[in-house]
């Protein structure tokens, strides 16, 4: 699938928030939202949460299958491709026990990753300002 840059980076945040809000004993007991224990971390934490997550989602993220996209949606995958897709990445370390809560494991980050995706934007109603 082609995505472009801020759409990975903005599937890689909310893949994030999901990570900080299962971590965050706040979040889980509902004082603070996960936008907000996002907002709390400082920046090299985000860096350190977004890099250890990037090296497991943007491999099977930009691996998942070409879809049709229709504009004002978003793209859209079924269950078994996203776990294909990330068994075909995991290789080896997908056998065992181990292997199967790992992929279980990613494909749910991957599932929230792409509810993260905002709506496609319509190419043909961007509008190009007369001083460019």
């Amino acid at each position: 699938m082609r995505f472009t840059e801020r759409e990975l980076t903005v599937a890689l945040q909310g893949a994030a928030k999901t990570v900080l809000a299962a971590q965050d004993k706040d979040v889980r007991k509902g004082r603070r939202t996960p936008d907000e224990a996002w907002e709390a971390l400082g920046k090299f934490q985000r860096f350190q949460l977004l890099d250890g997550l990037g090296d497991q989602l943007l491999p099977v993220l930009v691996a998942l299958p070409d879809v049709e996209v229709a504009p004002g949606t978003r793209p859209t995958f079924t269950e078994a491709q996203v776990r294909s897709t990330v068994e075909e990445h995991a290789g080896v370390a997908a056998r065992g026990l181990k292997g199967r809560v790992l992929v279980q494991a990613r494909v749910a980050l991957v599932t929230a990753a792409l509810e993260a995706l905002p709506p496609r934007a319509d190419p043909d109603a961007l509008i190009v300002p007369d001083h460019l």
